[in-house]
Order: structure tokens, then sequence, then C-alpha cells
């Protein structure tokens, strides 16, 4: 599309944020006064340019700004790590894209992430809105993913399972770039996943320890074991200010922000 972004096998930062975004409203931290832009965070997703198209992660509240500011254009696919509202509730900003596409939009879920969009976006799937113009209401072709590996645009994505508290997410492989937000941990047996990886995009909320994130220690650790080449840090808190946190980090991590590319392997 002309005068638009075209990805070439390369990941955008769309968001790096936690769920209340920064600045969060009504506070006066340190981060949230910050006029550093990497400490403005947008809520968390991603978007990866594959030869045959866009595949986007997550749908977060912000997401028209977020592409409208990164001059994306286009969405072939979606592809959800979990349903929480942050990660969600930007979904009917996806409705323009099957205008665009002369047909649906693929979308690749759990069942878990399906039972939900058709709880909240009901009117997507009533037979009557079917018929009104395309950029009407999203029109999504769910597919459902699990553990296995399939394929998008041309690509192989391996889904990792995670957990973030008491509930199950996916992370997601794509060559030797691993995508894990919102988790408490990996799992042994998701482990093997994350072998070899030349980048590992990894959850770290805060200093604090929280019940379903990995803090800014256990992040560290888990980076550590992993021993990606490159370690991202994202889905961050206002307690965490870009430019103090990475002059500490070890050598191969840093803080991700808004608008940041990373090349695929």
């Amino acid at each position: 599309m002309s005068g638009f972004t075209v990805l070439h096998n390369e990941l955008l930062f769309l968001g790096t944020g936690t769920s209340h975004g920064i600045p969060v409203i009504g506070c006066e931290c340190a981060t949230c006064r910050s006029i550093d832009p990497r400490d403005g965070r947008t809520r968390c997703s991603a978007v990866i340019g594959f030869p045959a198209g866009h595949l986007l992660i997550d749908t977060p509240p912000e997401l028209r700004t977020q592409l409208l500011r990164e001059r994306i254009g286009r969405i072939d696919a979606v592809a959800y790590t979990h349903e929480h509202a942050d990660h969600l509730f930007g979904l009917d900003d996806l409705r323009i894209f099957s205008k665009y596409l002369g047909g649906d939009l693929p979308v690749y879920c759990s069942r878990e992430t399906e039972q939900c969009i058709r709880r909240v976006a009901y009117y997507a799937f009533d037979p009557a809105t079917r018929e009104w113009p395309a950029g009407g209401v999203p029109r999504l072709d769910l597919r459902r993913i699990g553990p296995a590996p399939f394929d998008v645009l041309g690509a192989r994505i391996q889904p990792i399972p995670l957990p973030h508290g008491r509930f199950e997410v996916l992370g997601f492989r794509i060559g030797n770039l691993a995508y894990c937000t919102d988790t408490s941990g990996i799992p042994p047996a998701s482990r093997p996943l994350l072998a070899d990886l030349d980048v590992l995009v990894l959850d770290c909320l805060r200093r604090r320890p929280h019940p379903t994130h990995l803090s800014l220690d256990e992040a560290i650790a888990t980076a550590s074991e992993v021993s990606a080449r490159r370690t991202l840090f994202t889905h961050i808190a206002h307690d965490l200010k870009h430019d103090e946190v990475n002059r500490h980090l070890p050598a191969g991590m840093e803080l991700a922000y808004d608008g940041l590319r990373v090349p695929l392997s």
C-alpha cells in the first residue's frame, strides 16, 4: 500500500505496556511524567511482517492509534495470546481489514479465547450483520489452535503454552524469535520450545513480585536460563523507567519500547 509501512521479516512492537498503559491515569511518578518517548507505553501488541503479509499479535484497546502511529495500513491475519481485556478489547478495529482483504480475516486463537470473542463480539456472528457492507462489523474466520504448530502467511508458528497465574496463555515462536508476554514462568514442558533463540521477548512487569507476571528479577533469571542471544522485556509497568533500568540490565537484555523493530532471523 503506497505511503504505508510494509514490514519485511521483522517484528514491530506496537505496545509494550501493562494493562493500565503508561502514563497511568492520575499518576505523577517519574515514569508517568517522563519526556522520554520510550517511557510512554500502550497496551501490549506486536505485528510481524512475513513475505505474504502482516500478522498481528493481540488487539489491545489502543490498536487503532498504534496502527496509525506506525503507518500500518493492512493486517492479513491475527493470533491471540489470550483473552484478557488489555489484549482483546481493540477487536472492533479489525473490521476495516475484511474490506481490504475482500473476505474474512483469519484469526488464530485457543478455545478459551474463541469463546470470549464470540461473547464480546457477538454482533460479528449474527447472520443479519453478515449482510452489512464490508467494514461494518468484524468479519472473522476463527481458527482454533492448540500446542501444535500452525501455518499462516507462508510462515510456521509454534505455540508455547505458558502459565499466567491460574490461566494458561500462548506464546509464539517464529523461527528463532519467541514472543512470551503475560507469563509467570516458563514450565519445563515448554523449555525445549525456547532452545537456541536469537531473540526472546519476555514478560517483565515490575520490581515487586506479582501473582500472574514475572518481576524484574524473575524475568532476568528466566532470560538467563533460556540464554537467547538477545532478550527484550515487555508488558512493563510504570515503576520501570526505561533508561534507568536498561543501564543496570545484564548484557544482551533490554526493555522493549513502542515502535521498536526487531529483524527475524
